[in-house]
């Protein structure tokens, strides 16, 4: 039976068969490297999907950011819906982290805003992967980062059985042992509250409560609830309930981890003392002895991670376990699980960057006393390290770098080309024009303002690209003040507003999106008709061959797709990317003119990909507000009184949950801030 069980409504077509069978035979013959060079709209994530169902390996898909990583796992969701498919990222909405700046003698504290729901999917992914072999995990850069050893995750899970022998008393300790919190409020995922003879507790992975009753000291039955009307969902015979934290350790290997930790402070303490460094000796004992009293009393530090290397028991250098270390090996240690690397030319250098920069700051902070000198340990891989522990690689890019170039070569790689469109699809109608303002001519943003006008009203989408975020929050707040419906997208928005972002943008909630490089790879978005890139002509990073290429990529789903370049001087980027553009065109023309196929827009299914991310308390207001909808349209004066006294009602019953959720619905429907979600303080203008 396969492993993998792939559904779709369309067969492979196009240069997909050719290149999934390329693929696939270079798996089976050991091929180490290889290359999709796959246009935009071409499919590339349906012939991946294809040879993952034919090689049946747990799959790990690595993406260059929350956003693309998110669509990319709702897009294998779909095509294996029976399979489990799990998105691992940065949990951080915020991430401040700790440094030093020597020459203002400034300490900046970790500061950091968990994303609870990330939370939850990232251990949902662990256990996945520890559980289960017809995983696929969508991850961003995160998966290089430490995480706690996949042994001591697994270890310390607490199974229950019904009719096993388990004390109600020994089962709490036990499951604040592995940092499960008590509570007497609401559960929430990592929390648990003893009722009477029972205990509830909501897994980390999921949103679901389980009340495990008691015969004394057998386990009586276990019950699965819906967490918000506690209707039973399932009565299992047996659960297994991970650690709340990845970072985790037995009681015996974490009082030899906090032996290890003391050495390591005493043999560091004498060298401040030989260097007659006085402040980071005492700095030095006086942080690491607190850290050391909290995790031998609670089990836990805020900065436990900076000494993941003595609770893993690794020796100094030695790279920490990471995502890539729950994923299945074979007996020799190698990997034996596929890897994807999607848009390669981005996300190969991204992860080859990480790991000095984590250097620099702790190397700081070790210098100045502040942390123990194991800390350079809880690290990001290096790159060979990252080589070594993927085993088979594909990468997929219309753009592939050089270093994808260089390893697809025979005989360890190959590269498999999907220049043609199933749809017939042709690259998008290539215009440039100047930046500034000519006679007649008013220059790049009134221009694109008149042509993103004629998309909207035919109900088409326009993108426009800039080359910061100052200018896309100042463009989309000068298109608004115009009368456009406009939004920016960069990357200080927290990630499911992103995601949001795209989906309103998709159902036509907003008709023009600005943003800067994160519209350039992977974005799936047909309804666009016209993208306009500003100020083509600065040659860099954002406008270089690559992501011009990528950033026309952007219109070639959609049969009226155009792209403006304004530009004032013709750069050889621009000449590059404008002849690769006109190859492919020809390419494709000729195909469709040989089987006779009149290219059709791309129709894709607008779903709603932060659904997942989302709390039960932002779903159930969103669906209050879906409902309430028509009534408040009748009457928004009386219809917000009567929210109020329900709200007011709730709060003398002592129904919090109930009040909170008409809260932020009056909130929504009076469009008054809400004070309980964070905003992005940045300031918006645009200047002519």
């Amino acid at each position: 039976m396969a492993l993998f069980n792939l559904h779709s409504p369309f067969p492979p077509a196009g240069d997909q068969p050719a290149a999934i069978k390329k693929l696939t035979e270079g798996i089976e013959k050991g091929m180490r490297h290889q290359t999709l060079l796959g246009v935009t709209g071409s499919g590339k994530t349906y012939t991946i999907a294809n040879v993952i169902q034919n090689v049946g390996k747990p799959t790990l898909v690595l993406a260059h950011n929350k956003t693309l990583a998110a669509q990319l796992a709702q897009e294998y969701r779909e095509f294996f819906p029976e399979n489990q498919v799990h998105y691992f990222v940065s949990y951080y909405d915020y991430y401040q982290p700790e440094a030093y700046i020597a020459h203002s003698d400034t300490y900046i504290e970790k500061e950091a805003q968990i994303n609870a729901e990330i939370d939850r999917l990232r251990h949902a992914a662990t256990q996945s992967l520890l559980t289960r072999k017809d995983v696929i995990i969508v991850a961003s850069v995160s998966a290089i980062y430490g995480l706690g050893s996949p042994e001591q995750y697994e270890k310390v899970h607490v199974k229950l059985q019904v009719g096993g022998e388990e004390n109600r008393a020994a089962l709490i300790r036990k499951l604040v042992r592995i940092y499960f919190e008590r509570t007497n409020a609401d559960l929430e995922p990592g929390k648990l509250r003893a009722v009477g003879n029972a205990v509830e507790l909501m897994p980390v992975n999921e949103r679901a409560i389980y009340r495990i009753t008691f015969d004394e000291d057998t386990v009586a039955a276990i019950e699965c609830l819906d967490p918000v009307s506690r209707a039973n969902t399932g009565n299992p015979e047996s659960l297994f309930v991970f650690p709340a934290k990845h970072f985790v350790s037995s009681e015996d290997e974490r009082a030899r981890a906090l032996e290890d930790i003391k050495r390591e402070l005493d043999e560091r303490l004498e060298v401040l003392k030989r260097e007659e460094k006085v402040l980071e000796h005492e700095r030095l004992k006086r942080r690491t002895l607190h850290d050391i009293a909290l995790i031998r009393e609670i089990g836990y530090s805020g900065g436990i991670e900076n000494y993941s290397r003595h609770f893993d028991g690794r020796s100094p250098g030695e790279p920490p376990h990471t995502l890539l270390s729950y994923f299945p090996h074979n007996k020799d240690g190698s990997a034996d699980f596929l890897t994807v690397i999607d848009e390669s030319h981005v996300t190969v250098t991204q992860i080859g960057g990480m790991y000095a920069g984590d250097k620099s700051r702790k190397d700081i902070l070790i210098e100045h006393g502040f942390r123990l000198p194991s800390a350079r340990d809880n690290r990001p891989l290096r790159f060979e390290e990252f080589e070594e522990r993927i085993g088979q690689v594909i990468y997929t890019s219309a753009t592939p770098g050089n270093y994808e170039r260089e390893h697809s070569v025979a005989p360890d790689g190959q590269v498999a080309e999907q220049i043609i469109r199933p749809t017939g699809l042709i690259d998008p109608e290539l215009i440039v024009r100047p930046i500034v303002e000519k006679g007649d001519y008013k220059g790049q943003i009134a221009d694109f303002i008149h042509e993103a006008e004629i998309v909207i009203k035919r109900d088409g989408r326009a993108l426009a690209t800039t080359l910061t975020k100052q200018m896309a929050e100042d463009l989309s707040e000068f298109l608004k003040e115009r009368g456009m419906k406009a939004e920016y997208l960069h990357s200080d928005v927290k990630t499911i507003d992103r995601i949001d972002i795209l989906t309103n943008f998709r159902k036509g909630n907003f008709d023009v999106l600005v943003g800067v490089n994160l519209l350039r790879e992977g974005l799936d978005l047909p309804e666009v008709e016209l993208v306009g890139i500003l100020d083509a002509d600065k040659e860099g990073f954002l406008r270089s061959e690559t992501s011009l290429i990528q950033t026309i990529g952007r219109a070639a789903r959609n049969v009226l797709g155009r792209v403006i370049l304004y530009a004032d001087v013709m750069t050889g980027s621009m000449e590059r990317a404008i002849g690769e553009t006109n190859r492919r065109r020809t390419i494709q023309l000729a195909y469709n003119e040989k089987h006779g196929i009149t290219p059709l827009t791309i129709k894709k299914e607008i779903r709603d990909i932060a659904e997942s991310m989302r709390s039960e308390h932002q779903k159930t207001v969103q669906g209050m507000l879906d409902l309430d909808a028509k009534l408040y349209e009748e009457d928004p004066t009386g219809f917000i009184k009567d929210k109020r006294l329900q709200m007011d009602a709730a709060v003398e019953a002592l129904d919090f949950e109930t009040a909170a959720i008409l809260r932020d619905e009056i909130y929504e429907l009076e469009g008054t801030p809400n004070p309980n979600k964070k905003k992005n303080p940045r300031k918006k203008r645009f200047g002519s």
